[in-house]
């Protein structure tokens, strides 16, 4: 067994801003350094400082390029005019931003899970519990190598939907259990989070997929699965305070061949960042609110960005560093 590395040395919130100024950071007061460095912690904030550490190059003058992610290697040492009172604002931009994400999933979430109850309810209260309304292939067991082990996606989701009704403390979930009452799915759905939601919508048969992802001016439900699985990994993200502003997506989001995504031509980028998200939670959020004021907030946030160099709106996937204009 190949032994680990000791951690680094211990230091204190003094040595470490020394250590930021040694390396090139201006810090304009080291007391309000200090405290921010106890709130925030040292590594949380180095997230937000990463893209302004100056590139490692070689003999030739060229950039060191990571041979296992592809990115460049990057010094200690600062680029020039890095200020922590800029990092600082970044970190509470950031913080914001997860606010008015959260905010519209929250809408989208519960006007998804009320479609559901709705429209499947129609056929079965119990659906949730009848395979009947299950795509075949999701209800058949299946090899899976990462894991080793057989795996069934209709059993799976039974499981952690049983878990959620069992821990939920929702006053009509409570009341049904104690009464020895069945639970109908529109009183069921109040105990799923997003994952629950899209994984039920998931493991749907395409009709009933058609006819919840139309309610919401889809017309092809393969989108709306695609968008919920980013949707609920950026909920994640937020919900567990994780940096979000400049991160990429797994897969690129689709978009729909309607007047609303041609306008905007979102190119390969900005489906993997922030500004292609941002455009799909946008179009959801105005369907199921056609007065929301929620980009407004979006596009000042965005304008008080603090202006930096080395964090620039393009690694929000936006196509330039202008002012932020959307449809």
């Amino acid at each position: 067994m190949t032994s680990l590395s000791l951690p680094k040395p211990h230091q204190s919130y003094a040595q470490l801003v020394d250590l930021l100024e040694k390396r090139g950071m201006i810090i304009p007061d080291k007391n309000r350094a200090e405290r921010k460095l106890s709130q925030i912690g040292y590594y949380r904030l180095s997230g937000f400082w990463y893209p302004c550490r100056e590139f490692k190059k070689d003999a030739r003058g060229q950039q060191v390029i990571n041979k296992l992610n592809g990115k460049p290697v990057r010094e200690d040492t600062f680029q020039k005019n890095i200020n922590f009172n800029d990092i600082i604002q970044l970190y509470l931009f950031d913080k914001k931003l997860r606010l008015l994400m959260l905010d519209a999933i929250e809408r989208i979430e519960i006007q998804i899970r009320s479609v559901i109850a709705h429209e499947v309810g129609y056929h079965d209260p119990l659906a949730y519990e009848n395979q009947v309304f299950m795509n075949p292939k999701k209800c058949e067991d299946w090899y899976d190598p990462k894991r080793k082990k057989i795996r069934n996606f209709w059993k799976e989701w039974r499981i952690s939907h049983s878990n959620k009704i069992k821990a939920s403390r929702e006053e009509c979930i409570k009341w049904h259990l104690s009464n020895s009452k069945s639970i109908p799915i529109w009183v069921a759905v109040e105990a799923w989070d997003f994952g629950t939601m899209s994984k039920y919508y998931e493991n749907l048969k395409r009709k009933y997929q058609n006819k919840i992802s139309s309610r919401l001016g889809i017309s092809n439900p393969v989108v709306l699965k695609k968008w919920l699985q980013e949707i609920n990994i950026l909920r994640n993200r937020c919900a567990h305070h994780t940096r979000i502003w400049n991160q990429s997506f797994r897969n690129p989001l689709p978009v729909l061949y309607n007047p609303y995504f041609n306008a905007l031509n979102l190119d390969r980028n900005a489906l993997k960042r922030n500004y292609g998200m941002i455009c799909v939670l946008w179009f959801l959020v105005k369907r199921i609110g056609p007065s929301s004021s929620w980009l407004n907030y979006v596009t000042d946030l965005i304008d008080s960005k603090p202006s930096m160099d080395s964090c620039p709106n393009t690694a929000m996937g936006f196509p330039d560093n202008n002012r932020i204009i959307f449809s």
